[in-house]
């Protein structure tokens, strides 16, 4: 079944282009993975602080390897985890 979910987080708006530098690499590392479909980060219009980012998985293990790869645990956990001053996560259901 599809994994599908979105995450936001908030940074200091000092941080942006270091944000966005770090989103790059991990976007483009995370496309290449097998199970990932979409990957799509986003700054929210009107607020270069807030980074949503939108993905989805072929299912719950090729999201389980996405967290345990080396370039989500560099970007994410070592990057945007340390820079991040608010996370959420919402999962969504797909409709059709």
């Amino acid at each position: 079944m599809m994994v599908s979910f979105t995450v936001r987080m908030r940074f200091d708006p000092a941080d942006h282009d270091e944000i966005a530098g770090i989103l790059r690499k991990l976007t483009e590392a995370s496309r290449q993975e097998p199970g990932c479909v979409s990957y799509v980060p986003h700054f929210v219009d009107g607020d270069s602080a807030t980074v949503v980012i939108y993905e989805q998985y072929a299912d719950e293990a090729a999201l389980e390897h996405h967290r345990g790869t080396p370039h989500f645990q560099q970007y994410a956990v070592g990057g945007l985890y340390q820079k991040m001053l608010e996370r959420q996560l919402e999962n969504l259901t797909a409709i059709a």
